[in-house]
């Protein structure tokens, strides 16, 4: 979303004009989510998905079409058996899509504060009116600026940012933000579309052997914002690790000690040895690290548990610890294991405790 944003406002600048395309609603099984956007150009050329197929080329055509044309068109879209036969698959679903021409300078001020918060990746909820029918208003005044498509964007403290058309947020809707730290899903509520983006998560990977290259390149993938921790730099460098935001070479004891681990930050040890794994789980324990994983055998993991005990680290502490690390799918080679490591990595982002595989107690491991 980053890029196709990047995008728009570039165009805008420039003095293009646009059509920006968005999911706001999805029932039953759908190729995008709410939130998915795509951004058209009178040419026909898009930046972004919409999920492809026929759905998408329609969605293009009525696009191209609204060139010229001032505010938003809302189209519902049922993947019944004609997508499905064209497209060689069953969805089954339905969705809506909000479609705008942008031109000019008005736009900008809004997306310009939608994508700043998605760069600093603390998380924010936009809200696009679909039904102004179902908003109850105070006055008038209030009234006038509840039209179908007017969207607002409401940063992590819960205060609207910005809005698009510009003008006071109503108050009815400011009122019915949902907090980030309820990991709210996207949903359709009295007559508007919220669509939560959540903090963005830093994956901390500590080792930058094989499985940690390859969960780095499928993490990043994932949008995770990927750093790599390591005290030999013929192995954690750029050319290995390009999509990493940062990587840290140094003695793994000290990088850690100083390390800033917050909420939203996970954190998985794939090292090279036993020494260097338990010295690692020995810092990352205790944070607030929401994820901490660890790769290895069941045998390997009951000692360093327990000389770690015996170091002092708490038994609430090694108990949140997910090892052995990664979804039981079978994984045998690296890239399996590195699919197994993210496959849990995105169902912890997603559902919160309830993503993680089940494991034997940490006590069970004394």
């Amino acid at each position: 979303m980053r890029d196709v944003l990047r995008t728009l406002i570039e165009a805008l600048e420039e003095g293009r004009e646009q059509i920006f395309c968005q999911v706001v609603e999805t029932k039953g099984s759908t190729p995008q989510k709410a939130g998915a956007v795509m951004v058209v150009d009178p040419a026909g050329g898009q930046a972004g998905t919409l999920g492809g197929g026929c759905v998408e080329n329609e969605i293009k055509q009525h696009a191209i079409r609204q060139l010229g044309d001032v505010g938003t068109t809302l189209r519902a879209f049922v993947l019944d058996h004609d997508y499905a036969w064209a497209d060689g698959l069953i969805c089954g679903g339905k969705m809506v899509i909000a479609i705008e021409a942008l031109r000019g300078q008005g736009p900008l001020p809004y997306f310009r504060s939608l994508h700043r918060l998605l760069e600093a990746g603390e998380g924010f909820t936009e809200a696009v009116i679909v039904n102004p029918e179902r908003i109850e208003t105070e006055g008038e005044s209030e009234a006038e600026g509840i039209a179908a498509g007017r969207r607002f964007v409401f940063g992590p403290d819960g205060v609207c940012k910005a809005s698009w058309p510009a003008g006071p947020v109503p108050a009815r809707i400011a009122a019915r933000v949902v907090p980030l730290q309820d990991r709210p899903r996207p949903e359709v509520r009295g007559g508007v579309a919220w669509i939560a983006t959540l903090p963005r998560v830093r994956l901390v990977i500590v080792g930058a052997g094989h499985v940690g290259q390859a969960v780095a390149s499928l993490a990043a993938e994932a949008d995770f914002d990927v750093w790599v921790i390591d005290d030999r730099n013929q192995y954690a460098n750029p050319e290995r690790f390009p999509t990493a935001q940062q990587i840290l070479v140094g003695p793994i004891e000290e990088v850690l000690a100083s390390l800033e681990v917050t909420p939203h930050t996970y954190a998985l040890i794939v090292t090279r040895g036993h020494g260097h794994d338990q010295e690692a789980l020995y810092h990352l324990a205790p944070t607030p690290a929401p994820y901490v994983g660890l790769i290895g055998s069941r045998r390997k993991i009951k000692l360093i548990f327990e000389s770690l005990r015996d170091a002092g680290i708490a038994e609430a502490d090694l108990a949140r610890v997910a090892a052995p690390v990664g979804l039981d799918i079978g994984s045998q080679t690296v890239p399996e294991i590195a699919i197994s490591i993210v496959a849990e990595l995105i169902a912890r982002r997603s559902l919160g405790p309830r993503g993680l595989a089940r494991r034997p107690s940490a006590a069970s491991m004394s």
